[in-house]
This record gives structure tokens, C-alpha cells and sequence, in this order.
């Protein structure tokens, strides 16, 4: 018999968990629109030249790719492959439609992508991001105006402990030069330092060496990092650590007063009490550019989120390069937490109608019907209940099953009065009310209860 299982690294997603999905995407939508960005979407699939190239070799290998169909099958080639990130097809599209958008173009995605990765907790194979770039300017602003962003998402969900990772790629850079990794081996490095979080400092250690770099600029580069990242460590220290570190180094210096002005500009934000420089920071996408930036969070392995600035990709497909930079909320593993944490509001993970509305015979059919459009007219989510139950215990028990406060029963009896019963499934108390003063009635016991529950 064929497996009902998803794909192994997806999921179905049921009513319970949609809810939770829905209520997150719909705070980070409203922040994201309070901030200028606007909506985007892009195709699940890009030809197979658009996305290669672009994550370096790991995310090369990682890419979900789409083998050519009809008559070209038994070739074995691909042409197509299945998004891996939002970032790359943002690039496409600001190339293909530069004379339709604004200079300075602010965007907001919230769709799933794809990447062939060993599943895990939080880690899917197919999941959701929620992306906010800036494109057309250089300007740090932008920098400081997405951490805001994102902190002000977090913050709404109730997340209080997140920190910000931030770190500069030229300034990374800088220091691996200064520590005596030669540059030909930077993109290595980059790779190993990128798993630190993952693999601990003696793992790091033990892949620098087998990707070439000599233990003493190893151990001087762990060395460093260490001390950049040890408890108590302030900000404030940690750029003082990597200026005097990368003083010789021009495009290094630069780049600690880039971290600086990002943090100062950051101050007046949501933002400015979680930002931390941590020298580790790589990230291993290869597009990135200048500040480089991850959320994290202390009971996750992993990242709530990150992004960059990345001012050549889009030359890419253009022939010019402009500039831009975004960051990236991941779905999936900020509803892992708050699922773990609890975080969810009563109402989000009940999901319960505010009425149900049931009928004793099948006379009474109609006017369910019409008092349940009454209702929901109104502004109440309404549940009917669809079979006719004379004795009335079938409806009562499906309601208590579903969590819903108040069942409207219309009867033969109601009927012939004008009248509608009202039940209290909490307290058990019933009253009959006038048909034309039933949504008022129930719209004052909804509002009534939702302010003792408060």
C-alpha cells in the first residue's frame, strides 16, 4: 500500500498549525507594510541558470533541480530547479523590470522555497520566508531600517531574548588576512567558520585544517573570535578589538566604521538594545557584500533569520551593478519556538467559531441558514450545524468539541414565537431572544466574555 507520509522534510499542514502560520505571516506582513515595503511574488520555479552560481558550492549542491520533460526526459538534464531563496529572483526581477519600479525599490516576499538539506528541528526541505530588501541605495540607513523591521516583528510576536548578529564581510575578510590566512584560502575559511554555531570551535578548528589553512592561523583566528564573543564583552569592545586588529588593513577599517554607524543609527530603533558584533559571522551565501546580519535566539540551533547587503548580484543578470540589501525572517523555525514557548494567543490556538448555529427538523433549515448570514453580516464567524438533531445532544457535544462559546438553536417552537435560543456552552445558562435582537444580544455576551478573559 502506497505511504500517506509527506516527502520527508515537508509537512501537511492541518487547521491547528495553519492558524499559528497564518497569525504569524500576518504580523510580519502588517509590520513590513507599516515600513514601506510592498508585496512580490515570484514563480516556484526559475530556469536552472538563473539560480546556479549564486550560493557558492555548498548551496550550488543544495538546489532543487527539475529534469526536462516529455521527449528531452530520457536525457537526464535539467533545465528548471525550484527556488532556493527569494534574494536571487528578487535580483531577476528589479533586472528584467527596472524601468517599471521606483529608484529606491522596497519589496516584501512570503513564499516557500526549496533546498535538498539533510531535515532537522526547524530545518525543512520545503519551507517559508519572509524577505524585506531595499534596492537602489547604499546608504546604511537601510541597514539600521531593516534590523528595526525585523526586531519590531519579533517583538510584536512576543520574543524579548533575541539578539542580533552583526557582522561586515570586508571586515571578515580583513581579519582572516590579519590573523595570516592567505587569500586564497578566505573562501574555505569562510565555509568552516560559517558551521561555528553548529560544530563548536574544536570542529571549526579540525575543517580549517583539512580545507588548508596551518593551525597557527587557526588557532590565531579562533583565538580572536573568542575573545570577541566571551561573556560580558560589550559592543563597543568588540569594535575596538577588530579596529586595532585590521588597522593595516584600509577596506577592513572601513568596514568597522560601517558596523559603527550601523550601530549608532540603530540606537533610536527597536533594534538597538539586541544588536551584537560577532566576528564569527559568515554566513556562506557567496553574493554578499558588506553588513552581514543573523536573529538568534538561546533554544535554537540556528537563526530566526539574516540577510545582507549584496551590491553585485543584481549585475548579474543587468550588466550594472545596484545596490541593495535585505534580510529574512525564516517561518518555520520562529513558529517552532513560539510552538515550544507557548507564545501563541488562546484565541490562535483554539480557532473556535463564535456561534454555532444548529436546527431541530428540517423545517428550520432556511432560517439557520438566514440567522447564520445574519450573524456573520455582522462581523462573527459563524459554524452551522449541518444534520437535523431532534434530541439535540449530537450539536451540543460537537460544539463543546470545537471550543465554540455560544450555540444558536433554531426550533419548530423558536420558530412560531419569532425567537432564537441562545446558549451558554461556559455557564450552561440559555435564553430565548427575538429574532430581530439575537445579533445584538450575542454580539454584547461575545464582547462581554472576550473582557473577563482579558
Amino acid at each position: 500500500m502506497t505511504s500517506t507520509q509527506p516527502a520527508r522534510g515537508t509537512r501537511d499542514f492541518l487547521p491547528d498549525t495553519l492558524r499559528r502560520r497564518h497569525y504569524v505571516m500576518d504580523v510580519v506582513r502588517d509590520v513590513y507594510r507599516r515600513y514601506g515595503f510592498e508585496p512580490l511574488e515570484t514563480p516556484a520555479f526559475e530556469n536552472i541558470a538563473t539560480l546556479m552560481g549564486k550560493y557558492g558550492d555548498e548551496g550550488n549542491q543544495l538546489i532543487f533541480k527539475i529534469l526536462r520533460r516529455g521527449e528531452h526526459e530520457a536525457s537526464g538534464q535539467a533545465d528548471l530547479a525550484l527556488r532556493y531563496d527569494l534574494t536571487v529572483p528578487l535580483a531577476r526581477v528589479v533586472a528584467q523590470y527596472q524601468a517599471e519600479l521606483p529608484r529606491f525599490f522596497k519589496r516584501y516576499q512570503i513564499q516557500p522555497v526549496w533546498r535538498a538539506d539533510r531535515p532537522a528541528r526547524g530545518r525543512f526541505r520545503e519551507f517559508y520566508q519572509c524577505d524585506i530588501d531595499a534596492v537602489g541605495s547604499t546608504s546604511l540607513v537601510v541597514e539600521a531600517d531593516l534590523l528595526a523591521a525585523a526586531s519590531d516583528v519579533l517583538t510584536r510576536l512576543g520574543f524579548t531574548d533575541f539578539v542580533i548578529r552583526l557582522n561586515h564581510r570586508h571586515a571578515l575578510t580583513a581579519m582572516l588576512a590579519c590573523v595570516g590566512i592567505p587569500a586564497a584560502l578566505h573562501g574555505e575559511a569562510l565555509v568552516a567558520l560559517d558551521k561555528l554555531d553548529k560544530i563548536g570551535v574544536d570542529g571549526v578548528a579540525a575543517e580549517l585544517r583539512t580545507r588548508g589553512v596551518s593551525d597557527v592561523a587557526a588557532s590565531a583566528c579562533l583565538a580572536f573570535l573568542a575573545g570577541s564573543t566571551a561573556p560580558g564583552v560589550t559592543v563597543d569592545d568588540v569594535i575596538g578589538r577588530l579596529r586595532t586588529l585590521v588597522a593595516s588593513d584600509e577596506t577592513g577599517t572601513a568596514a568597522v566604521a560601517d558596523l559603527q554607524t550601523i550601530v549608532d543609527l540603530s540606537a533610536g530603533t527597536r533594534a538597538g538594545a539586541h544588536i551584537r558584533i560577532d566576528p564569527s559571522l559568515a554566513r556562506g551565501l557567496s553574493y554578499y557584500t558588506g553588513a552581514i546580519m543573523e536573529v538568534a535566539v538561546p533554544d535554537l540551533a540556528g537563526s530566526l533569520g539574516g540577510g545582507g547587503r549584496y551590491d553585485n548580484l543584481i549585475g548579474m543578470f543587468l550588466g550594472r551593478d545596484i545596490p541593495a540589501c535585505g534580510f529574512s525572517l525564516g517561518l518555520e523555525r520562529i513558529i517552532v519556538v513560539m510552538t515550544e514557548r507557548d507564545m501563541f494567543p488562546a484565541s490562535v490556538a483554539s480557532g473556535a467559531a463564535d456561534v454555532m448555529v444548529t436546527f431541530l427538523d428540517d423545517g428550520c433549515r432556511a432560517s439557520a441558514l438566514a440567522l447564520a448570514a445574519d450573524l456573520r453580516q455582522a462581523g462573527l464567524a459563524i459554524e452551522i450545524y449541518p444534520e437535523t438533531s431532534r434530541k439535540f445532544d449530537k450539536p451540543l457535544k460537537y460544539a463543546a468539541s470545537r471550543q465554540v462559546p455560544l450555540l444558536a438553536i433554531v426550533g419548530p417552537d423558536e420558530l412560531a414565537r419569532g425567537e432564537v435560543a441562545v446558549k451558554n456552552l461556559t455557564t450552561r445558562a440559555q435564553e430565548s431572544v427575538a429574532r430581530d435582537r439575537v445579533v445584538a444580544v450575542i454580539g454584547a455576551a461575545l464582547a462581554a466574555a472576550r473582557v473577563t478573559q482579558s
